[in-house]
């Protein structure tokens, strides 16, 4: 279990992927040597991550959440597959080891051929169905975090950290050319510039300076992958309600401020809302089903699906700790 100083460093990361360690320190009033030390052990123990994301809508990408169902025999090796791409993030084996759940990132030009939707999920052997969920709008996950993983700050601490973040550059969208930095930042958010200049062939202050145009547009944001069992969780769930199209953006907004919950988004098909639920132990999953889910009327339907492994997290690119489990 994480303690005090733990906690603090991951809401101040969660603020701030790339905060220097030294303003953390002067946050937690510890030195920047202890800092950058728990960060290591938490990196190689726990399996922490930060990695840079890109926001789909900016660089052309439809984000697509595919239930597969398969035989168990089957599922390893196909949740291994999809681990393997680089088009792939959340990889997921839930329902008693039979079905993968998987963020798909597709290109939205209609020319792409979409292979994994279109050609190679539906060939492959093992699989005995297939559906596949449009992501139309999150309002929990990517830049919005799960709420139980940054509350350890007070607001005069949280202050501190954002104050840095306001004073981005000029918002800009990604370019081609910012290929290289992306894909750097995909697999360690944490990245030092010189390491960065090395990879795009651009001077440290060029670095920087893109950097920080990207962050302030929103185009490039950072997220912390962390091991939710730290936070006292055993229990998750996804959970794939139908409510009422008129009341979907109430449901879904009443639904961001449950602590239960690390993701909400609205999507296509037969159930219009999914969520990950987060809990301490079945008895607590249970206790949140029943009470405070479903005391909202408008949710018509309930289909919940247990998840035994988080085999992918955020980061479409692989970390050194990509087999641990994540939220």
């Amino acid at each position: 279990m994480l303690d005090d100083l733990d906690r603090g460093l991951i809401h101040a990361l969660h603020i701030d992927g790339r905060v220097p360690f030294s303003r953390v320190a002067s946050v937690l009033g510890v030195s920047a040597q202890t800092v950058a030390r728990r960060y290591r052990r938490l990196c190689a123990d726990s399996g922490l991550r930060v990695v840079g994301l890109t926001d789909p809508h900016q660089v052309g990408l439809t984000q697509w959440l595919v239930r597969l169902t398969v035989t168990a025999r089957s599922a390893r090796d196909i949740a291994g597959a999809l681990v393997r791409r680089p088009d792939t993030s959340w990889v997921k084996l839930a329902s008693g080891g039979t079905e993968i759940v998987a963020v798909v990132h597709a290109p939205n030009d209609s020319a792409s051929d979409n292979s994994l939707l279109l050609y190679d999920i539906p060939r492959t052997a093992g699989i005995t169905a297939v559906s596949a969920h449009c992501l139309l709008h999150t309002y929990v996950g990517g830049p919005a975090n799960w709420r139980r993983s940054a509350e350890a700050l007070d607001e005069g601490q949280q202050r501190v950290l954002r104050e840095a973040v306001a004073a981005l550059g000029v918002p800009r969208q990604p370019a081609a050319v910012d290929a290289e930095l992306l894909a750097a930042l995909e697999k360690d958010g944490r990245t030092g510039q010189g390491e960065l200049a090395r990879a795009t062939g651009w001077a440290p202050a060029t670095v920087g300076r893109r950097l920080s145009d990207l962050r302030a547009g929103g185009a490039l944001f950072f997220d912390v992958e962390v091991d939710a069992a730290l936070f006292g969780v055993t229990t998750r769930a996804l959970l794939w309600l139908s409510v009422p199209p008129s009341r979907l953006e109430r449901v879904a907004t009443e639904l961001s401020g449950h602590d239960e919950l690390a993701f909400v988004a609205a999507t296509t098909g037969p159930t219009n809302l999914v969520a990950q639920a987060l809990c301490r132990d079945p008895a607590d999953l249970h206790r949140y089903l029943t009470g405070r889910l479903g005391a909202l009327e408008e949710i018509h339907s309930l289909e919940t699906s247990p998840v035994l492994r988080n085999l992918k997290a955020a980061s479409p690119a692989l970390g050194a700790g990509a087999a641990r489990v994540r939220r």
